[in-house]
């Protein structure tokens, strides 16, 4: 049984949740803006993983916290 989570994005058949598409967007944004103020690309990718990783954790802890309920009919003898 597949679980959907109460806010994702379908992309390509595949529910992703909203907390990795954003994790993915931080992580792109800060490594983009310190190549272009610093220079120094390795900089930029290592503090770009950093925030991507980051986010990405508190947005799995936080789902976890408060997990999807499923409700599941029970059928009875009467």
């Amino acid at each position: 049984m597949a679980t959907v989570h109460p806010s994702s994005v379908d992309i390509a058949g595949t529910a992703w949740p909203v907390y990795k598409l954003e994790a993915l967007a931080a992580g792109l944004l800060t490594c983009l803006i310190l190549a272009l103020i610093t220079g120094s690309a390795q900089l930029a990718v290592l503090i770009g993983a950093a925030i991507l990783v980051t986010r990405w954790s508190i947005g799995y802890a936080t789902t976890r916290r408060h997990p999807v309920r499923r409700t599941h009919r029970v059928l009875s003898a009467h």
